[in-house]
């Protein structure tokens, strides 16, 4: 008869065991995750970068921004601090109205001056009613509340509600129109 030799292998002896470490286990699956999260994460940020309608958003808020201040500065003027007052008129507009409101400069001093009066504007509201980017034109819609103070009496409280036209320049978004809304009736 023949012998045979059989060979058993002993697990503690061959350097591998039936169970797996949990802690490396752990660790892999952690490293896994991980680079699955920044992956995505990656991804997310590029997408999000590269997405049209958050820069036309940025744009969006940038042009109403710009378009708040500029008709609150337009509707804000202290006798007192004239000079300061027009310039920041003129620095906030451009075209047609900026070239008003530089050759209307010296009538405005002389009748603010006259009148010593008072005015000051605050935004309630505002909105972006058009934004057209690569034309570089906006409109806005703004609400605001302007007291006018004379040297004697009480002060005068106004609500309004103004369009106005933004053109993007070299120095951001300036006004280059300003008037009064529409008042719509009810039908009835």
């Amino acid at each position: 008869m023949e012998r045979r030799r059989t060979t058993t292998v002993n697990p503690e002896n061959s350097g591998t065991t039936g169970k797996r470490n949990p802690l490396l286990l752990a660790a892999l699956a952690l490293v896994v995750c991980a680079a699955g999260a920044a992956g995505w994460g990656g991804w997310q940020r590029y997408e999000a970068s590269h997405d049209d309608a958050a820069s036309f958003a940025q744009a969006r808020d940038d042009a109403l921004a710009a378009g708040e201040q500029a008709v609150q500065n337009m509707n804000t003027l202290d006798h007192k601090a004239l000079e300061r007052g027009l310039d920041s008129w003129e620095q906030s507009t451009t075209g047609d109205l900026h070239r008003q409101l530089v050759d209307g400069r010296d009538d405005f001093v002389r009748q603010i001056a006259e009148a010593k009066t008072v005015s000051t504007a605050k935004v309630l509201s505002g909105a972006v009613t058009e934004l057209d980017q690569r034309a570089g034109r906006a409109g806005v819609m703004v609400a605001l509340r302007v007291t006018v103070t004379a040297p004697e009496g009480e002060p005068a409280v106004k609500e309004s509600r103004l369009l106005g036209t933004l053109t993007r320049t070299a120095g951001g978004w300036k006004l280059s129109a300003l008037g009064q809304a529409p008042v719509g009736s009810t039908g009835g």
